[in-house]
């Protein structure tokens, strides 16, 4: 899963990211930061269950093709776990090289669960919680899970509910479906910007804080 991130976007596109985090924060004292990540977790557990439930069907069909019969040849069982070990160690690294096959044997819960501790990590490791008037929104792009989470600091969940991001992050998980990231990484910083402008409008004097664009291979 490594390099997903430095793949994600194209040079263009952090270009086009960061310039349009500068415009967002010239109207708004908040500090705007897209981040993406390769991957929020290795979800060791997905290698195994995908090895195993590629390996199980191949290995009981050669097993059954080759014996006589499968249920009552003694020997059949021997070819049946002969071929399955070495099935089973080859699937165990092909998995791992292939995303959308080890998503597939990632449950959903632990995908949801691994990407908001990963968000929330973040948005104190990066020091969003940090900023001058507590006004840090950290929108957290995790590349393997096609999954994306907003965070905001204190300041502003005192004046947005936490549900106000949905719409965000739907724009965002929309556009990598559609294979546009950019343009809705784009789209959302303005959005947020807009939500912002009204209850954080820029001050004389503020500074840029944080950086406009993190690109991280974790994972």
């Amino acid at each position: 899963m490594k390099n997903l991130a430095r793949k994600f976007l194209s040079e263009q596109d952090r270009t086009r990211i960061k310039e349009a985090v500068h415009a967002a924060e010239k109207r708004t004292s908040g500090e705007i930061v897209p981040m993406v990540v390769s991957a929020s977790y290795h979800y060791p557990m997905a290698d195994i269950t995908g090895a195993i439930t590629l390996s199980l069907p191949i290995s009981l069909g050669i097993a059954h093709f080759f014996g006589e019969s499968f249920w009552g040849l003694k020997d059949n069982m021997f070819l049946f776990i002969a071929v399955l070990i070495p099935l089973f160690l080859i699937f165990q690294e092909i998995v791992p090289w292939i995303p959308i096959l080890k998503r597939i044997f990632a449950p959903d819960s632990q995908v949801e669960e691994e990407v908001r501790e990963a968000a929330t990590t973040a948005f104190f490791a990066e020091g969003l919680y940090r900023t001058e008037n507590e006004t840090g929104v950290l929108i957290f792009i995790s590349v393997f899970e096609r999954r994306v989470w907003v965070l905001a600091d204190r300041g502003i969940n005192e004046k947005l509910p936490e549900d106000h991001w949905e719409g965000i992050v739907k724009l965002i998980t929309d556009g990598i479906r559609e294979k546009r990231p950019a343009d809705a990484i784009c789209r959302a910083v303005t959005m947020v910007a807009d939500m912002l402008e009204k209850h954080f409008p820029i001050k004389p004097g503020d500074r840029d804080e944080l950086p406009n664009l993190i690109i991280e291979d974790r994972g």
